[in-house]
């Protein structure tokens, strides 16, 4: 996605603790995340921010920055404060066919209906991964959480809920087996202390990510009485995603 725009590898080596990786790998990895930190900020960043956030000296952090800027993925505005750019949107939207956007209509609908945060989910090797996070618009206060969060597999509803839809594992958790059966789980406190957290997977075909929907809430209530709906919004995008 970056390549070096100028000066030598001794210049990218200095800056790098001794025994890493090569030069090359250490400008992609470092060109990745400035342009992650770049993404998840709502302001933008300046090159000394950027700079002091991946451990760079400022000429790098900008000769990183401005080949970003170059194939567009982000934007230099006229405060020096550099941005996400359209070239990122179609980079995301290219994930999974397009699952977020899909989804998304869904999500927002159950989030209002039920009053909770409703969040889309995919396994990404060992962890989970939070690719869409829908919170209510009729409530005043909600939990929520950030697109692109990751969690260990084996923790909290999500986790379980796309664990059910793998093969058994040696050892997995009685619970998993339980989510395989009926559709669906709740735990407690196992992400965040005195949170439940609803999650049914979302049936699709290989080779697409186990996915899942999983809704979040202080209040088991609100979590107990959302089962079936949840239910029906994750058959609802089985259809969509098939």
């Amino acid at each position: 996605m970056t390549r070096a725009t100028g000066g030598s590898a001794t210049d990218e080596a200095e800056s790098s603790p001794p025994g890493t990786t090569a030069p090359g790998s250490q400008t992609l990895a470092r060109g990745l995340s400035a342009l992650q930190l770049v993404a998840s900020s709502p302001t933008g960043l300046t090159v000394t921010q950027v700079a002091d956030d991946i451990g760079v000296h400022r000429t790098i952090a900008y000769r990183l920055l401005s080949t970003l800027a170059q194939f567009r993925f982000i934007a230099k505005g006229e405060d020096g404060r550099y941005r996400s750019a359209a070239a990122l949107a179609l980079l995301g939207a290219s994930f999974d066919n397009n699952v977020r956007q899909l989804c998304v209509p869904t999500l927002r609908g159950l989030a209002d209906e039920l009053g909770a945060t409703v969040s889309l989910l995919v396994a990404e090797g060992d962890q989970q991964v939070a690719i869409a996070v829908m919170v209510p618009t009729n409530v005043y206060y909600q939990l929520s959480f950030h697109e692109g969060s990751r969690y260990p597999l084996e923790r909290g509803a999500a986790g379980i809920a796309l664990l059910a839809s793998m093969p058994p594992r040696p050892g997995e958790r009685e619970l998993v087996d339980q989510t395989r059966q009926q559709g669906w789980v709740i735990t407690h406190g196992e992400i965040e202390p005195n949170t439940y957290g609803l999650a049914v997977p979302v049936r699709r075909r290989p080779p697409s990510p186990p996915t899942c929907i999983n809704l979040i809430s202080h209040r088991e209530d609100v979590v107990e009485s959302g089962r079936e709906a949840v239910m029906q919004a994750a058959r609802e995008l089985s259809t969509v995603l098939s």
